[in-house]
């Protein structure tokens, strides 16, 4: 629980390697007393493979440019129409252990899409959130001194087939899905201040 105000910011469309660096000198200043802050943002194409990202997940990449990154997890793509809510939380004052920090964050994009008329759940061992068994929300995190940065990706009314070019977070075959495919029609921006609440409500909660 904590009584400071969480910051959103709407960076627009944003550079991948600018923004992470960002987050990693945002985490590493930041002391007990800085706000936290939810950051709201879309990229050009890129695919992102994590720590335990193995390459045998890569398939055809083509020309879009491959990123190996610190959060957990293995590869996924962004790109244009897809929110990226960056997360950069200091866990320890919300008195979250990274258990309890994913389950908020995908209940927070459940109650979204509930708002929505969308039916969506999580699976065991594969965080994101889940449309009829297709991925529409991917998350992944680092954690540093107690607190969280990356965070996740919800798709919006992007190209979707670059991911046919992975296997998405790892899963062969892993189906995934985007909000106009399933009728709703809304930016990036006001689905990513629409998330950012919920998850600050959640957080508070």
């Amino acid at each position: 629980m904590t009584d400071i105000d969480t910051v959103v910011r709407n960076l627009g469309r944003s550079d991948y390697v600018e923004t992470w660096e960002a987050m990693k000198e945002f985490t590493d200043r930041r002391d007990q007393d800085s706000p936290d802050e939810l950051w709201i943002t879309e990229h050009a194409p890129v695919f992102t493979q994590g720590l335990n990202g193995k390459p045998e997940h890569l398939l055809n990449p083509g020309d879009i440019p491959v990123i190996q990154i610190d959060r957990g997890g293995q590869v996924t793509y962004h790109g244009p129409g897809q929110l990226l809510l960056y997360c950069l939380l200091d866990i320890n004052r919300l008195g979250l252990g990274i258990k309890g920090l994913v389950s908020k964050i995908e209940n927070s994009v459940i109650e979204l899409l509930q708002s929505c008329s969308i039916n969506a759940n999580t699976r065991p061992g594969a965080p994101g959130v889940y449309v009829d068994g297709c991925k529409i929300a991917a998350l992944g995190l680092r954690i540093r001194k107690g607190c969280c940065y990356h965070g996740l990706s919800l798709n919006v009314d992007m190209n979707l087939e670059p991911f046919s070019r992975i296997n998405p977070c790892g899963y062969k075959g892993l189906k995934v899905t985007r909000l106009v495919d399933l009728n709703v029609d809304i930016s990036v921006e006001q689905v990513g201040l629409k998330l950012a609440d919920n998850l600050i409500r959640n957080l508070r909660g």
